[in-house]
């Protein structure tokens, strides 16, 4: 018992030095930056998308909107609608590649922090970082898309369960409550994803689920509580004007890199007491 106590303050301890030493908040704001800059060409390329798929621009906005402040998904959804109203149909043609390249920047600057986080510098060709941004970009997508299945199609293959092997109410009751609870652990996978092959020094799975925990939990913790706060409390727009929306969303992509900062301090931490991956 003495000895997890003496771990655990061991740990703190140096938690509170690394945000001392290493400007967590500094690196989080340059990240904050390049997750605004990578946005909206990501749900533009998402959008277009989604016209070759059974799924609206309600669907995807519906599927965040419990985790943002509305007028930072009013912001997205006006600007992205409005961007892909005036454009052509050609996006997904030569300007792909433009759109892809620009919403990689968020994961780019993801590995730079994380990068930061485990004091390794840069080790990977050029074309390896981006190529690894831009997948991580595409497994962002297909998590994004898993989730919009389940949402959307989660209920009617309830009912066809229901139908088809006479299922009970409290077996579809069930699967409706397990349908919603699956987000939690898109959101584990996809920090589970980050912290392995984002950084560039080898780790072993075991040693990012720490951090992979805590970032989920404090995400989804954040996301709520700072937008319930900006739903109710909050009055942005009589002191920004209309660039209300945007400060708001500035403040949530501040939280959510400092959170992921802080899951990659607790994987660097982790990853120190392990042997090295083979």
């Amino acid at each position: 018992m003495k000895v997890t106590i003496e771990k655990q303050k061991k740990f703190i301890m140096h938690l509170i030095g690394r945000f001392q030493e290493s400007d967590i908040a500094g690196i989080a704001a340059q990240m904050a930056y390049f997750f605004l800059l990578s946005i909206f060409p990501l749900m533009i390329f998402t959008v277009t998308l989604l016209a070759y798929l059974p799924f609206t621009t309600d669907d995807l906005f519906a599927l965040i909107k419990d985790f943002a402040p509305e007028e930072t998904i009013a912001t997205i959804q006006a600007t992205v609608e409005e961007v892909v109203n005036t454009r052509n149909s050609s996006l997904l043609s030569f300007g792909i590649i433009a759109t892809v390249w620009s919403a990689s920047n968020g994961m780019n600057a993801i590995i730079k922090g994380l990068n930061h986080a485990y004091s390794v510098e840069e080790t990977r060709p050029f074309y390896m970082n981006r190529g690894i941004s831009i997948l991580l970009t595409f497994g962002l997508i297909l998590t994004v898309a898993a989730a919009l299945v389940l949402q959307v199609f989660g209920r009617q293959l309830g009912l066809l369960a229901y139908s088809y092997f006479n299922a009970s109410e409290e077996l579809i009751a069930l699967w409706d409550w397990l349908r919603w609870s699956i987000s939690p652990i898109l959101i584990f996978t996809v920090f589970m994803g980050l912290y392995y092959f984002a950084p560039s020094v080898k780790v072993k799975w075991r040693s990012v689920v720490p951090g992979a925990v805590f970032a989920t939990i404090g995400w989804i913790a954040a996301s709520f509580g700072f937008s319930f706060y900006v739903n109710n409390f909050g009055n942005f727009s009589a002191t920004y004007g209309s660039i209300g929306g945007i400060i708001i969303m500035m403040i949530w992509f501040y939280l959510t890199a400092f959170i992921i900062l802080l899951g990659g301090e607790i994987n660097a931490y982790k990853n120190s007491e392990t042997p090295s991956a083979t």
